[in-house]
């Protein structure tokens, strides 16, 4: 089937920030197809709640899988002209213990992180290219920028999404503009009843301008900001209160 609104594919959209930007895209009227490595049920449910929607099961860790995705979705829409880079993963390991972050630890989260990103890319290229208004949105992390994060690994993967991000922005254009977004602490549905979380949240809202943590709403709008930009590209909006102008 063929359509006339714009399609997006969203990445690890069946929770989380993934799902607000899906139902974010969805009220503008874009087509969206929703993903999920794992979590199957929770992804059709998203899709189903959303006009002209469809479910696509995928690994983006897996190169094979990141294509059928792209695949799947060209081929219901006809088209995608938007793809957000959301899918990724992290472990919780104290900086100081470089030990507890060995090389498995680090190929876990840079072949969703990094790698999924890429392929999946690659994979929507040349549908963006066709596109005409292609767009490529990666969610990256304070940590991409700043000594945080929950692990070594994790802020360095995030890192190198962000310079993915400019070094695809110059040799893309000008069919296909890429940005970043890079949010701070978020609360989702993941850190309630998070001890742990709820110590950081305080911390944050006492010292980010804006005085509270982000909301994955915040997220999804920085993402549709992005999107609209259209003399925008190669750029990473921090998504954090401000936080990382005090910290």
């Amino acid at each position: 089937m063929s359509t006339q609104r714009r399609v997006a594919l969203v990445t690890g959209s069946s929770t989380g920030i993934g799902e607000t930007v899906a139902r974010r895209l969805a009220a503008e009227n874009i087509s969206v197809v929703v993903n999920s490595a794992r979590s199957v049920e929770a992804g059709e449910k998203v899709a189903a709640s959303l006009p002209d929607a469809l479910y696509v099961r995928a690994d983006v860790s897996d190169e094979d899988q990141a294509r059928r995705l792209v695949a799947r979705a060209v081929e219901h829409y006809g088209r995608l002209d938007i793809l957000v880079n959301n899918a990724g993963v992290t472990r919780a390991v104290p900086h100081a213990d470089l030990e507890a972050a060995g090389p498995a630890v680090w190929r876990e989260i840079f072949d969703l992180n990094v790698f999924g990103t890429w392929q999946t890319t690659v994979a929507a290229m040349p549908a963006l290219r066709e596109s005409g208004e292609g767009v490529v949105v990666n969610v990256s992390s304070v940590a991409g920028s700043r000594p945080t994060g929950s692990s070594i690994p994790y802020a360095v993967s995030k890192a190198a999404v962000e310079h993915m991000t400019r070094l695809l922005a110059v040799a893309m254009g000008p069919q296909v503009r890429v940005n970043a977004v890079a949010p701070g602490l978020v609360e989702t549905g993941w850190t309630e009843g998070s001890d742990f979380f709820a110590a950081i949240a305080e911390q944050v809202a006492a010292v980010a301008p804006l005085r509270r943590v982000g909301r994955p709403e915040d997220v999804s709008e920085a993402v549709l900001s992005l999107i609209r930009a259209t003399y925008t590209t190669g750029q990473v909006l921090m998504v954090d209160g401000g936080g990382t102008l005090v910290r």
